[in-house]
């Protein structure tokens, strides 16, 4: 009898979890649905209006733009993974954690600083003047770095490190046989690289690459201030500048619709080619270059560290030094105030619903809850202008029908209750970067034997009490982790915080956009190395673990 009690008690716990997983499931997919629902609202006068004259233009860019930092990414990304894992050359065990730095710059904050370094009255056109003696811009020819390729040559020195970081763990974990047996072949290191590591490798660089070109379609800033349509920017025009919401809805359901296809499309590239080595993974022996390969080695592998860390770093350093008082002014404070509460606020929420998810999906691993648990997770890859207008959308309709009959019924306006409120801006960046502390909590949980939890549900503790006595305890390096990267990514994000942020709120990106787009870069160089500084914090760490991993 007592067992049975048992038993019945554990599956209505089972249950609950369940329920609460489910719920939160729905609840985080609910702005994707609500965006998806725009497809079969009537606003054809508008939307003809917008294929008629934009649409081409936001798809063209979209697409070019894509396929530029897809071959970019690819290139940087790989040809140094392989050159510090298999290699050994001068700096190469310094480069190794240095390539991951510029993770921590926005690609917004590259493209204002190279656009006042670049531009005709910057540094560098100034001082080739003064060097060849040109009078006027008609004498000389220079890039002009705000145009589509300078928008992709800045997403690219950014995003190149997703690559980067996969392809390094994969040429970490392939089989020393495999390789060795190449070598006895006669294969060259080229040819090893091309016929062997690269297949094998194949799976992680799509999904670095997969995760940088969403990234590239979440930009907002960087092709808003070269003067790129893309679909970000067109979402942000429709809804503001024309005030159509349903044509924006619409807009963004066509950019989700096409994060969609490119996540089948990743996932059937790998799904159609499997590469198996074997068990052994021991360090190969690397490559020892000299002479003029380990110069080529060098100076690839330097190149997008300048580029992408090191100069932008420099340039915004210098900048604050010399004008402190304005860089660091009363509303810096205020504005960083403003990021570090609504970050502390989003990653503890992320937090508290990642460790439900993650124990959810622990005690029930059915089909429902994997769905569930998928489902919650999946808006990392969705842009933050469709999460800002599918939460938005919604939001307005219940804001109005509450004020339509408090105005009826007791002749009383409540305004906008959750419209451009904190509570929005929270549910945003919950829907963002949930899947960053869900895949950090679940990874820690894993590792967590299961015989712990019968032996405390032997001792009469229900799945709550275990949760709280056993997993909580021994969870806080991937809680750590989960709470770090999402505070980083919530100082960051630009797009969502633009459209949802309540009235008379910037945060430090915010800040620095408006500053820049009136060419006052200047002022925004404190608030814009405060934003890399934040960012540094998760590459040290990853720095720090790949360094215990070798």
């Amino acid at each position: 009898m007592q067992i049975s009690r048992a038993r019945e008690t554990r599956r209505s716990r089972l249950s609950a979890w369940t329920i609460v997983v489910i719920a939160i499931a729905v609840l985080i997919a609910f702005p994707i649905f609500a965006v998806l629902s725009g497809l079969f609202a009537d606003a054809r006068s508008v939307w003809q209006h917008l294929a008629s004259t934009v649409l081409t233009t936001y798809i063209t860019n979209s697409l070019y733009l894509m396929l530029a930092v897809a071959l970019g990414v690819t290139i940087i990304g790989t040809g140094t993974a392989w050159l510090v894992t298999m290699c050994r050359f001068p700096g190469s065990r310094i480069l190794t954690w240095a390539l991951l730095l510029p993770l921590a710059a926005p690609a917004y904050i590259l493209a204002y600083t190279y656009t006042d370094l670049l531009e005709y009255f910057g540094i560098v056109q100034t001082t080739l003047r003064s060097w060849f003696g040109w009078k006027t811009a008609q004498e000389y020819w220079f890039p002009n770095v705000r145009s589509l390729w300078g928008a992709a040559v800045m997403l690219i020195l950014v995003l190149y490190p997703y690559v980067y970081l996969l392809a390094r763990s994969a040429f970490l974990s392939q089989s020393v046989c495999t390789l060795e047996a190449s070598r006895s072949l006669g294969c060259s290191p080229w040819q090893s690289f091309r016929k062997v590591a690269f297949p094998l490798a194949r799976p992680a660089i799509v999904a670095g690459l997969s995760l940088a070109l969403m990234e590239t379609l979440n930009d907002y800033a960087t092709v808003q201030f070269f003067e790129v349509s893309t679909f970000t920017t067109g979402i942000y025009r429709t809804w503001f500048g024309m005030g159509e919401r349903l044509a924006a809805t619409q807009l963004a359901a066509f950019l989700l619709i096409f994060i969609f296809v490119l996540i089948w499309l990743e996932q059937l590239s790998r799904g159609r080619v499997q590469y198996y080595q074997s068990s052994n993974s021991s360090p190969v022996q690397k490559y020892q270059l000299r002479g003029i390969r380990a110069i080529v080695a060098i100076v690839f592998c330097i190149i997008p560290l300048f580029l992408g860390f090191l100069i932008p770093a420099g340039v915004l350093l210098n900048m604050t030094l010399e004008n402190w008082e304005d860089a660091f002014d009363q509303r810096f404070w205020g504005f960083a105030t403003n990021s570090l509460t609504v970050s502390g606020i989003a990653a503890l929420v992320a937090i508290v619903v990642g460790i439900i998810l993650a124990y959810g999906l622990r005690l029930d691993r059915s089909l429902m809850m994997r769905g569930a648990t998928y489902i919650a997770s999946m808006g990392y890859a969705i842009p933050g202008s469709v999460i800002a207008v599918g939460i938005l959308v919604p939001l307005g309709l219940f804001d109005n029908a509450i004020d339509g009959w408090m105005r009826s019924t007791f002749n009383y306006s409540t305004g906008l209750l959750l419209s451009g409120t904190m509570f929005a801006l929270v549910f945003a960046y919950l829907v963002r970067f949930l899947a960053l502390s869900f895949n950090s909590i679940d990874a820690s949980l894993a590792n967590i034997k299961p015989s712990l939890d019968d032996a405390s549900r032997s001792l009469g503790f229900g799945a709550t009490n275990t949760l709280f006595r056993v997993h909580v305890p021994l969870l806080w390096k991937g809680v750590l982790a989960a709470a770090i990267l999402v505070f980083v990514d919530v100082m960051k994000e630009l797009s969502a915080t633009l459209i949802i942020r309540p009235f008379n709120f910037d945060t430090l990106a915010v800040h620095v956009f408006n500053l820049a787009s009136d060419e006052r870069l200047t002022e925004a160089s404190g608030s814009a190395l405060a934003i890399v500084l934040v960012g540094l914090i998760p590459v040290i760490l990853l720095s720090w673990q790949m360094e215990q991993k070798r």
